[in-house]
């Protein structure tokens, strides 16, 4: 009953694919709908990730089974026609976030299903944002959806707010090694870089929803530090306070890694003048992850959606 008193109270529903990488105890404090991803180690046998297998999970066994690499896939049309009908039959509009479209189906997907689903329910609301984001910045973007939503701001006009503030996401991040960008195939325009060049690792710059290679280090120090001065060049060149940003730090398997960065980029950011409060730490999940291997850091930068 509880639920259905909160489905009735919302101006309008939101829904993301997994590639949110938001916690399942904040999905369900935020009334958040996930539909998520598939992962497999064998190629045969996919499990949807945060169901039938936890992101922990999933990165032991990527630790543990060095040189099998994983495979993620995306949701289905069923899949996303199943979280749609719920709230489309008690005539509440449907705001779903997907991760970007140069990276995944999973946009199409949804497109598809809004159309199924539009064809039996034709006064259905249901717009489906292609993000340009992904992972833990995905997440942000979603919790933004979640701020318009419970200031009252109506359907359309935070629809019109998401579109507006997108652009300005970033991701500066970095990974452990080459080998599962190589072996995923997604590098890209990073390989011209660094793919060929034993022991470098990658600093990359995710905008407008693709990769791009942003520097290249030898040591961990080294690459997450330029993460961290792509971030304070993002802020110096900014026309807005720092106030007016979401912030969050990206982790892939070492969860104390992450802590220590965090606690890194606070106190760096507050060493050079800025107003920085504490921001939130979030755990990379399996549709990035598996291109990037398990030990992904980085930094997530967007635009608030509500600021003065």
């Amino acid at each position: 009953m509880a639920a259905d008193r909160k489905m009735m109270s919302e101006t309008f529903h939101i829904i993301s694919d997994g590639s949110c990488d938001l916690p399942t105890e904040l999905v369900q404090e935020k009334n958040i709908t996930v539909v998520p991803f598939y992962v497999s180690f064998d190629n045969e046998n996919y499990l949807k990730e945060g169901i039938e297998i936890g992101v922990r999970e999933f990165y032991q066994q990527m630790v543990d089974k060095k040189g099998v690499y994983p495979k993620s896939c995306m949701p289905g049309v069923q899949d996303y026609a199943d979280a749609f009908l719920p709230y489309v039959k008690e005539g509440i509009p449907v705001v779903c976030i997907c991760i970007t479209s140069k990276f995944s189906g999973s946009w199409q997907s949804a497109m598809n299903a809004r159309s199924v689903v539009q064809e039996d329910y034709p006064e259905a609301e249901i717009t489906v944002i292609d993000s340009m984001v992904d992972t833990v910045l995905q997440g942000q973007y979603v919790l933004e959806a979640v701020s318009l939503r419970d200031s009252g701001t109506p359907y359309q006009k935070a629809v019109e707010r998401l579109e507006e503030i997108k652009s300005t996401g970033r991701i500066f991040f970095t990974v452990g090694d080459m080998e599962y960008l190589i072996h995923g195939g997604r590098i890209g325009k990073v390989a011209a870089v660094a793919g060929s060049v034993l022991g470098i690792r990658p600093v990359i710059t995710l905008k407008q929803g693709e990769i791009f290679p942003s520097g290249i280090g030898r040591s961990r120090k080294k690459t997450t530090e330029k993460a961290l001065e792509l971030l304070l060049e993002y802020l110096k060149e900014s026309s807005l306070g720092i106030e007016c940003y979401s912030l969050s730090v990206g982790f892939g398997y070492d969860r104390q890694e992450g802590e220590d960065y965090r606690a890194h980029v606070l106190e760096t950011l507050r060493a050079k003048g800025y107003q920085a409060d504490p921001f939130p730490m979030f755990q990379i999940g399996a549709g990035i992850s598996v291109h990037t291997g398990p030990y992904a850091l980085g930094l997530g930068i967007l635009e608030k959606a509500i600021h003065d």
